[in-house]
């Protein structure tokens, strides 16, 4: 139920103008156009065209037109119109002259043009500005004028400049051009413009977008304020700076003329964006009217400044209000955190992510204690009832039915703690997907089962969100599996953040804003270590009194806060130990310290045995009912398997496998060489095949060769033709014959003519069998139809999958 009362009157959007404008750039010189000199206004056609001599520069720093070209192209490059030019005398030369200004046109003059009244200017003492946009008419510099822009520009002329640079890289990637001014903090460090081009020019309503977004950037870094004002200008690179006398050249630091950025795509970034630390929240205009708190936490607004107030002025006066009450003693630190979320769900169209809220909320609250000293924080409620006890006979009793398993046989029971545990790469998270997936569908995986559709939230720090959902897209899962679970599973791409005092209720809002009817019956944590809070002392998870301060503080409270009852499932990585400590003793490889493995009530390690093989074992110990003989699994075709552990070697596994491959070689050159001779018009009894290719290819004596011969026959294989008159041979008086497989032809293919057509056509001469070798008697028996390739009853559900289908003489194979 929302804490806040709806509904109540909002102000209107006339009185919030006021509140909201911020274009409260400082007057420039004799802006008044009418009371400008004619003398001082440069006559355009009074500088030099293209390809004529620039006038010489006075000084010991002269104007570099390279660096004014650079900048034209990258801030009006796409503009057309003219370039309001601004000349301002240096504070602290002890001159006093007007402003002097020009229009230049947006066009390849422009450089040129620009580069001569430059020169002019850094004669007469005079800095050059232009204001970043194109206007229609000479004599227009208001900012009701600029028609385009092409840019976004940001100006840090105080405090860290490197960090703000550095904060503003990060999140909306490098400038386009970066400039120093010339001028110099307080502490000695170079001012910059950073810039960043648009893939086309603003107009209209994006124009007033794009000087928003300048505001913003500028309040979230601590900029030049002023820049919410398209008419503001700025100092133009090449040019001279020439504060107190200090002639300094306004120089490109760096230029990526390939980097272009869409205004929606970056207004999203911006926004995305959070305040840096330490920076307070922006202010309104002085003398503006500050709309009335309950029509800032009742009105919803949406982003790009469509309304009377920014989403971050919004954010910005909620989160203080409540941070106020939090302060003040009136609510709890939980109970502030959740009507902060509330507003942003329900006011902020579309709603912040929580990190970013987090981070405003977390920097409001440093700097409101900060101003007023340590909060009078509220004492949480106390428990409402006393530690449960019961007596023997009480508990003998009891003969009410036991809860259902959220996961049976035992493997996760309501309220317990599931810890799964492996090595990096062994497949845990995947398989982790997989049982998540069949616990949201009610389905069941392997040996587990869920009674019903579980609700599971998926709390995982490691895949970021679109390698998740590639990872969820390869499964193959049965479609009605992924139908039950499609609202019932609800995953997060990789948090960076830890379970701490602000991420525990961060996450209890995402679980509760994820099931808002019921809360979870799963939440799952993947894996401990991103997450890991060890407490004030700050030990990692290799201390046992962290440890438990983190499976007790942060995992059961966040439990607590959404559902009590619900299962917890941890992923966690193991030790690196040697293969045999592993079987000796499965869960001794669990990372960290010991006593995660005394609190959890059921444990599951997996592991790959053989690092040469795919095949992992898993094991599982049970605090809550009896143990699970450990299981032989692997996932096959996108899908996990369980593997009938009787048929696995117990000895010489090794040797075991290297004779296997061995066979299965032999049999396929058996094979290839039966269709191969047969195709050049040779047929062979088993004998003679064997006496032929002794020693060749790798086959061995001629008795191993029969015997391979006599294991294909009962395979079914291989099979005989006796009569071989057909193709030019006789009769075999053998018990067996011509060996014979499927598919074999005899020859080259022939031609027959159709004696009424005359049409001739060519066909291949199929060697089909005759006879074949009973594999329970092992005598010779005649082939029913020679045209379907038979194999014995129950043969194909013995093959291995290479002798299915994985053989090169064949295509896989059925039985009819």
């Amino acid at each position: 139920m929302p804490l806040l009362p709806l509904g109540q009157t909002v102000l209107g959007a006339a009185c919030m103008t006021a509140w909201g404008d911020f274009n409260d750039a400082a007057p420039l010189p004799d802006e008044g156009l009418n009371e400008l000199p004619i003398a001082g206004q440069i006559a355009l056609d009074r500088l030099p065209g293209a390809g004529q001599p620039m006038p010489a520069a006075v000084g010991s720093i002269a104007p570099d037109i390279e660096q004014i070209a650079a900048f034209l192209e990258v801030v009006f490059g796409y503009c057309d119109g003219l370039i309001p030019v601004r000349g301002f005398v240096d504070h602290g030369q002890g001159l006093d002259t007007k402003p002097h200004n020009i229009w230049v046109p947006a066009d390849r003059h422009a450089a040129a043009s620009l580069s001569a009244y430059a020169t002019w200017a850094a004669r007469e003492g005079s800095a050059v500005y232009v204001i970043p946009g194109t206007v229609a008419e000479q004599g227009q510099a208001r900012a009701e004028h600029v028609l385009q822009m092409q840019t976004v520009v940001v100006d840090l002329d105080a405090g860290d400049i490197a960090a703000k640079l550095a904060h503003l890289v990060h999140h909306l990637g490098p400038p386009t051009l970066l400039v120093e001014s010339g001028g110099r903090t307080a502490e000695g460090a170079a001012k910059l413009h950073a810039w960043w081009r648009l893939t086309e020019p603003a107009e209209g309503e994006d124009l007033a977008r794009l000087c928003t977004l300048r505001g913003e950037i500028a309040e979230k870094v601590g900029g030049d304020l002023h820049f919410r004002s398209a008419h503001q200008p700025i100092r133009v690179p090449g040019t001279i700076h020439q504060k107190h006398g200090v002639q300094r050249r306004v120089t490109i630091r760096e230029h990526r003329p390939r980097v272009e950025v869409e205004l929606p795509d970056f207004a999203a970034a911006v926004a995305a964006m959070p305040t840096m630390p330490g920076l307070a929240a922006p202010t309104a205009a002085p003398g503006a009217t500050r709309p009335g708190l309950d029509a800032v936490l009742t009105t919803p607004v949406r982003e790009a400044a469509q309304d009377a107030w920014t989403r971050f002025q919004g954010a910005s006066a909620a989160i203080g209000h409540f941070v106020r009450m939090v302060h003040e003693g009136r609510i709890t630190g939980d109970e502030g955190w959740e009507a902060i979320c509330q507003y942003n769900a329900a006011c902020l169209r579309p709603a912040w992510p929580l990190d970013r809220l987090k981070t405003e909320a977390d920097a409001i609250w440093a700097l409101h204690v900060d101003r007023n000293g340590q909060p009078l924080l509220r004492a949480a409620a106390p428990p409402h009832s006393a530690i449960a006890a019961h007596t023997l006979g009480a508990l003998l009793d009891d003969k009410s039915p036991m809860p259902d398993d959220l996961i049976g046989p035992r493997l996760l029971t309501p309220g317990g703690m599931l810890v799964l545990g492996g090595a990096p790469k062994v497949g845990k998270s995947d398989f982790l997907i997989s049982l998540l997936v069949h616990a949201a569908a009610g389905a069941p995986f392997l040996r587990f089962t869920a009674p019903r559709p579980l609700r599971v939230f998926y709390l995982q720090a490691e895949i970021q969100y679109h390698y998740l959902r590639e990872r969820l897209q390869q499964l193959r899962l049965d479609p009605a599996v992924v139908a039950r679970a499609r609202d019932t599973l609800v995953v997060t791409p990789k948090l960076r953040m830890l379970l701490d005092d602000q991420g525990v209720p961060l996450v209890a809002a995402a679980i509760r804003a994820a099931f808002p009817d019921a809360p979870p019956d799963i939440i799952c944590i993947d894996p401990i270590r991103n997450l890991f809070d060890g407490g004030p002392a700050g030990e990692g998870e290799n201390d046992n009194a962290a440890m438990m301060f983190f499976l007790q503080g942060r995992v059961e409270a966040l439990r607590d806060q959404v559902a009590p009852e619900a299962g917890i499932i941890l992923a966690h990585h193991t030790k690196k130990l040697s293969k045999q400590q592993v079987k000796d003793d499965p869960f001794l490889s669990l990372s960290g310290a010991s006593a995660l493995r005394g609190y959890y009530t059921s444990g599951a390690i997996l592991f790959r045995p053989d690092e040469d093989q795919t095949e992992r074992e898993l094991h599982v110990e049970l605090r809550n009912g009896p143990g699970l003989e450990p299981m032989l699994v692997d996932k096959i075709a996108g899908r996990w398997v369980e593997f009938d552990r009787r048929g696995e070697r117990l000895v010489r596994q090794d040797i075991g496998r290297k004779l296997d491959a061995e066979r299965l070689r032999k049999q396929d050159v058996i094979l290839g060489i039966l269709l191969d001779e047969a195709a050049e018009g040779r047929l062979y009894s088993t004998m003679q095949l064997a006496e032929k290719f002794e020693n060749k290819v790798g086959l061995g004596s001629k008795h191993t060769i029969r015997e391979r011969l006599s294991v294909l026959a009962t395979k079914g294989f291989v099979k005989f033709r006796r009569d071989g008159t057909e193709f030019g041979l006789g009769v075999v008086r053998s018990r067996f014959g011509y060996l014979c497989v499927e598919g074999m032809t005899f020859g080259p293919e022939i031609e027959t003519v159709d004696p009424q057509t005359g049409e001739v056509t060519t066909s291949a001469r199929r060697v089909l069998p005759s006879h074949f070798k009973c594999p329970q008697s092992g005598n010779c028996l005649d082939v029913e139809n020679p045209e379907v390739w038979v194999y014995p009853e129950g043969v194909l559900d013995d093959l291995t999958p290479e002798e299915l289908g994985l053989t090169p003489h064949s295509s896989p194979k059925t039985t009819p």
